[in-house]
């Protein structure tokens, strides 16, 4: 199961599960569009991998399988 993670690693923009602006790695490193586009050149700063669109699960599904509220915060220059 995704953690869906609240939040871009880099500058910590809130992203919440429904969010169409996240995007994740293989190993579900978080980050915004803008940062991944714009900042990372498409490609993790943790794991050298590139991103896809993070899926955005369902709202009855939230209730049972509810997104991680843990950031992680680690701005790259």
């Amino acid at each position: 199961m995704l953690e869906l993670r609240p939040s871009c690693e880099r500058c910590d923009v809130d992203l919440p599960p429904n969010s169409t602006e996240a995007r994740i790695c293989i190993f579900e490193c978080t980050f915004c569009a803008n940062c991944v586009e714009n900042e990372l050149n498409g490609l993790c700063p943790n794991c050298g991998g590139n991103f896809q669109p993070r899926p955005i699960r369902p709202e009855g599904a939230l209730a049972t399988y509810p997104a991680s509220s843990e950031r992680i915060y680690k701005p790259v220059s």
